[in-house]
């Protein structure tokens, strides 16, 4: 390891580099794109929601069976990449079956569990029969954190391998905030949330559990910004999604590739919390208030507006819609570095410029 950055041990896995590859969900990291970065020394992660809609299990009617297939699937095509490489699934807490996400993650292989979307209480009985698999939740606050290591410790005698504080400044997709006004609180900050959560496990705490930095990560300067306010690691979206190795279509690629400041909005998402992505038409037309969708793919989400009321739009399908590259009728997440995306890049490469050059 080297001695300029943090070694980032979540659980009993240690990757060559500090850095995990954000999930980024209904297959923009998939299993190309995961494997390549756990091969190149990150952690590789692929998103559990959605798997299903790119994969021959799926018939139209099987959704959450052909979910669970996948993401065996998935996990062993991302091993074959990486045999020694950190794997993670990143596991939305917001999801119907969220249960089988969990579960058949565990079976597949993977190394480590990320979960946001909703506060993961129940993790660790989900995960009981597999003490390997590092736990690792995603926070905005410090506030979260605590409920969690409190709950995590009273039930099950257990604290979190690691916590992932994802600043809704700048991530993209769904931002982990409830209001749209909370968006651009600087109280959660990376520089305000990522020292008082470190300060926090350490004095009041007293537990050895890394902190990683998320939202809005891209070059050097970020890295040691993050490393400055004691986080032991960071987690990179954005950029990887536009990676050769990444699973999304061209059409995907080349949208971040062409995006402007303008383009990139925020929206109230079908799961009732804003989200960040590119002002594509079917955006557009969404925010000057004109509802478009079609059918619901299966009822995937705890908390959908769409399913509900119809005033929205059936998101899993928009996101498929992004994932195949129509520009027209597809839901294009995005962090706001997305105007930072400049070609397609190569994993390796930008491993080696963050961490070798």
């Amino acid at each position: 390891m080297n001695a300029s950055w943090p070694t980032l041990k979540l659980g009993k896995h240690v990757s060559r580099y500090p850095l995990i590859q954000g999930g980024m969900g209904v297959m923009i990291s998939g299993p190309r794109l995961a494997g390549a970065v756990a091969r190149a020394g990150g952690v590789g992660t692929i998103a559990s929601v959605g798997l299903a809609c790119a994969s021959p299990h799926y018939n139209g009617r099987n959704y959450f069976e052909a979910n669970q297939l996948a993401m065996k699937d998935a996990l062993a095509e991302a091993r074959a990449a990486a045999p020694e490489g950190v794997l993670a699934v990143n596991c939305m807490v917001a999801l119907t079956d969220f249960d089988l996400h969990i579960r058949s993650a565990c079976e597949g292989g993977a190394n480590v569990i990320i979960s946001g979307a909703g506060l993961p209480l129940k993790l660790p009985e989900l995960t009981k029969d597999y003490p390997d698999v590092a736990l690792v939740p995603i926070v905005s606050s410090v506030k979260a954190a605590d409920l969690i290591l409190r709950r995590w410790e009273k039930l099950y005698g257990r604290q979190p391998d690691g916590f992932v504080v994802e600043t809704p400044l700048h991530a993209g997709g769904h931002l982990g905030a409830t209001k749209m006004e909370q968006v651009t609180d600087p109280a959660l900050s990376l520089e305000a949330v990522v020292p008082e959560l470190v300060r926090f496990l350490e004095q009041d705490v007293k537990a050895d559990i890394p902190v990683v930095a998320a939202g809005g990560i891209w070059d050097r300067s970020d890295l040691e910004r993050a490393w400055s306010w004691g986080a032991r690691g960071v987690q990179m979206g954005t950029r990887f999604a536009c990676t050769r190795e990444g699973d999304a279509s061209d059409r995907f690629k080349q949208a971040f590739v062409d995006a402007q400041e303008e383009d990139v909005v925020l929206i109230m998402s079908p799961v009732g919390i804003p989200g960040r992505a590119l002002k594509n038409p079917f955006v557009a037309r969404y925010l000057e208030g004109e509802v478009e969708s079609k059918p619901c793919i299966a009822n995937c989400l705890s908390h959908c507006t769409y399913l509900r009321t119809r005033k929205t739009f059936c998101i899993a399908q928009a996101l498929v819609d992004a994932y195949q590259g129509n520009w027209e009728t597809g839901l294009f997440f995005c962090g706001d570095n997305v105007t930072r995306c400049r070609g397609i890049e190569k994993v390796e490469d930008i491993l080696a410029e963050l961490f070798e050059s």
